[in-house]
């Protein structure tokens, strides 16, 4: 009896409260109240210098008893001769799977095996990358033999014969996906056919590439004063520093790698590229010119001027080209950036094939909207908010912190550069944001690219400018 009373007693109140909870609710989103966000404080890696040369970042996390490290190598496919590419990533794949002069590849897979350890070695375009991970009472052994492969991989010739075999097979498979050519064939026509930010490796590169070559790339480069390397985990910093002191003290430095900034175009011609496909049953479209590099005064303008076009649901592409024109499902654009060197601003689009004109002609229309219909007030703090409640995801781990520092130190940017940017976006200004629309963006000098069907287009591509037809046949291996 007396539980029912109780109860009743709640309902009661809980009906005394009811009118006072609907009449506070919001009755659109803007009426919605968020409180504002806390301060958001990055830790900071402790930096040390040894003396052959090599940049150690720690990070301690003590929340698990695990290892975790990375080396950034200045070295790059952006070194390679143009008549062996490829060189560099094959390199980067047969260090870790080709063994070293005393551990055979399979004794290096069972050690790591046994102690549920990693160690895993890649090169890309301007930077190689060595990773390891293992429990903290395993990780003096397993960073003993990291180290035997950094300095002295065998290089298997049975190993390379699989790696060349893996990367002829992606060759031949290399214009399946429409996407994946567009995207290859542009950045072929925006930095040069030359240039290391476009090249690709073929059957001729790849045969050409012999086990004494992967011999020299990593003699000239892999030096300990060309190493930037972190680690993230249950350890005590200064002990970790001696235990890494220990472990590189006999490899003296070396030669300094050269610049690691690739040749490329700086201008194209307008025009529209061409690449039939017939297989297909839609046009892929993309448009633009060069970007820009993180260190542009414009860097953070320019991405506050991303996030309103193309930033989700709410941006101009996605509600104008998707929603209300119904042209495309998925559309993307933004002013693309590199650490060192221009990015690209690129806008795309899968479109149906009788739609093919509506939708470039509806991707040269949002661009030019960029300038003579600038981002409002309202879009560009829709736009701030958005980046800054993203920050702290980008940031919520030491291992993630840990990844930024490497990168800025490896570049040469302030390794407070993140605090930076937060800053600057708080305070630039909706100004800010249309100058850097109208420096940036040009779409009277897009370079224009149709991959898809060559018919049934609603109207000719001659109408966007002279058109250049692509050919993507895969010139066959040598002696065949």
């Amino acid at each position: 009896m007396r539980d029912m009373c109780v109860t009743k007693a709640v309902a009661f109140a809980v009906l005394l409260v009811f009118p006072l909870l609907a009449g506070a609710q919001a009755k659109r989103p803007d009426d919605i109240w968020y409180p504002a966000l806390r301060e958001f404080d990055i830790p900071q890696p402790t930096r040390v210098e040894l003396p052959n040369g090599m940049v150690l970042m720690l990070l301690e996390d003590h929340e698990l008893p695990l290892v975790g490290g990375t080396i950034l190598v200045r070295t790059g496919s952006v070194l390679e001769p143009e008549d062996k590419v490829g060189l560099a990533s094959l390199t980067g794949t047969v260090m870790r799977t080709g063994g070293t002069t005393t551990h055979s590849p399979d004794m290096i897979d069972d050690f790591l095996e046994n102690r549920a350890a990693s160690i895993e070695t890649s090169i890309g375009i301007s930077s190689g990358r060595v990773s390891v991970s293992a429990l903290k009472d395993d990780f003096p052994e397993v960073l003993a033999l990291m180290v035997d492969i950094l300095r002295n991989p065998y290089f298997d010739e049975g190993r390379l014969a699989v790696a060349k075999n893996r990367v002829n097979s992606m060759i031949a498979r290399q214009n399946d996906d429409p996407l994946g050519i567009m995207f290859r064939e542009f950045a072929d026509v925006i930095y040069g056919p030359e240039s290391p930010y476009a090249r690709e490796s073929d059957y001729l590169s790849i045969a050409n590439t012999t086990r004494d070559d992967l011999v020299t790339f990593h003699r000239d480069y892999f030096h300990p004063n060309n190493f930037v390397m972190g680690l993230v985990g249950d350890f005590q910093t200064d002990e970790m520093v001696e235990l890494i002191s220990e472990a590189f003290a006999d490899w003296e430095a070396g030669p300094s790698a050269p610049d690691l900034v690739g040749d490329y175009r700086r201008h194209v011609e307008p025009a529209v590229y061409y690449i039939p496909k017939e297989d297909m049953t839609q046009s892929d479209i993309t448009m633009g010119h060069l970007g820009i590099r993180h260190d542009d005064p414009d860097y953070v303008a320019l991405q506050l001027l991303n996030e309103v076009f193309s930033g989700g649901f709410a941006s101009r592409l996605f509600t104008r080209i998707r929603s209300k024109q119904g042209l495309a499902y998925s559309v993307r654009g933004s002013v693309g950036s590199g650490w060192d060197h221009d990015g690209l601003f690129q806008m795309w689009m899968t479109t149906k094939v009788e739609t093919t004109g509506a939708g470039i002609e509806a991707l040269i229309r949002e661009a030019k909207n960029l300038i003579t219909e600038p981002p409002t007030a309202e879009e560009v703090e829709r736009a701030r908010e958005s980046i800054l409640n993203s920050f702290v995801f980008n940031s919520d781990s030491p291992s993630k912190i840990l990844g930024q520092q490497l990168v800025f130190e490896y570049y040469g940017y302030p390794l407070d550069w993140l605090d930076r940017y937060q800053q600057a976006v708080r305070e630039t200004t909706v100004e800010d944001v249309r100058q850097a629309a109208r420096t940036h963006i040009h779409p009277d000098k897009f370079a224009i690219m149709v991959v898809g069907p060559s018919e049934g287009h609603d109207r000719p591509l001659t109408d966007f400018g002279p058109v250049s037809e692509i050919d993507i046949s895969i010139a066959p291996p040598p002696g065949q």
